[in-house]
């Protein structure tokens, strides 16, 4: 199934993203993945990712059988806080090794 995100639903602090699901000879289906934005705020987690942490969650869940509801949870935007810091380690250890006189065979 491919997943579309198509626009997002706010109703005070909860923010409902919404999907549009199709798969070959089917019909299409709706999800709706809502997140609470107070958690975006406590993991500093910019609102512009919330589609694709959105879309991560319901992947996941269509591929687990996960039924409704669809909920980005505090575990989500934890891992996605943990993976970038790797990332950027991982990045300044890359950056410092190639400046390194070892690194230019002095």
């Amino acid at each position: 199934m491919q997943l579309r995100y198509i626009g997002f639903d706010q109703a005070k602090n909860i923010r409902e993203y919404k999907f549009e699901g199709v798969a070959a000879g089917e019909t299409a289906k709706h999800f709706v993945v809502s997140a609470d934005l107070a958690m975006f705020v406590k993991y500093r987690v910019g609102l512009q990712e919330g589609p694709a942490l959105c879309l991560k969650r319901l992947s996941a869940d269509l591929e687990t059988l996960q039924q409704l509801p669809h909920e980005l949870t505090s575990g989500d935007l934890l891992a996605h806080v943990s993976a970038q810091a790797a990332a950027a380690e991982r990045k300044n250890s890359s950056r410092k090794s190639r400046n390194s006189p070892e690194y230019w065979g002095a």
